[in-house]
């Protein structure tokens, strides 16, 4: 089965106004930023976009921000986008936060059928008011439900044609996951390779959870905070 399209355009021909977009990334490492470039120039909105942060102003999903194209966020960090702030102060962006640990633990039982688990985390605190809370060995714990969305976009280092992928270092934080939980899950790769190029046990998402695939053409990779030692004195 050959799962490539030709182009992120083609491949995300069916994401219409209203859709729930998982997101792969952490900060702007790891972005599928050919996908990203893709639903801007498409132009569609009311997006509910999952993700372990918004990018920044200019990058990441940020582009997507900015073009008013995003009704919902569930995300773990806003901390690096004045659009994000705007928007969410003025009510016209809704906002979910959820703490880092618990958004990736809602993703992955989205992607392995687990409907809800219970965490210790954020009980007693805003985040956990409304939510069903019981009590194990003494302590607390909020119910949390497992995350699943209509499409998920993620970035890999490498993919072959049956949509198998490999991630490179922080980009495979949160990609892996995404990957499994989208309903249709749409990849894009820096290396493309053929079926049987990729050693089997480095693989880190079959490609059973993968159903479109596709060459990312242009990549900036994009710095969030560059950071650099003083020249030492002559």
């Amino acid at each position: 089965m050959n799962k490539v399209f030709p182009s992120a355009e083609a491949a995300i021909f069916d994401i219409e106004d209203g859709a729930s977009i998982l997101s792969g990334g952490f900060g702007l490492c790891g972005n599928p930023e050919n996908l990203i470039r893709a639903l801007h120039e498409k132009g569609v909105k009311d997006l509910t976009i999952i993700s372990n942060n918004c990018g920044t102003d200019l990058y990441g999903l940020g582009v997507l921000l900015q073009s008013g194209q995003v009704r919902k966020m569930v995300s773990s960090y806003v901390g690096e986008n004045k659009n994000f702030e705007r928007q969410f102060l003025s009510g016209e962006l809704e906002v979910e936060l959820v703490p880092q640990g618990t958004l990736a633990e809602r993703i992955r039982c989205g992607g392995a059928g687990i409907p809800a688990f219970y965490t210790p985390t954020a009980v007693g605190t805003m985040l956990g008011e409304g939510k069903e809370v019981r009590v194990f060995d003494g302590r607390e714990y909020l119910m949390e439900r497992g995350i699943r969305a209509d499409f998920a976009i993620v970035n890999a280092w490498k993919g072959d044609r049956l949509g198998n992928l490999v991630f490179r270092k922080t980009a495979r934080n949160f990609n892996p996951l995404c990957a499994a939980a989208g309903k249709i899950t749409i990849a894009e790769v820096e290396n493309l390779v053929e079926v049987g190029e990729l050693e089997p046990d480095l693989i880190h998402t079959p490609g059973i959870y993968v159903n479109r695939i596709v060459q990312g053409e242009r990549y900036e990779k994009w710095i969030e905070k560059r950071t650099t030692r003083p020249k030492p004195k002559a």
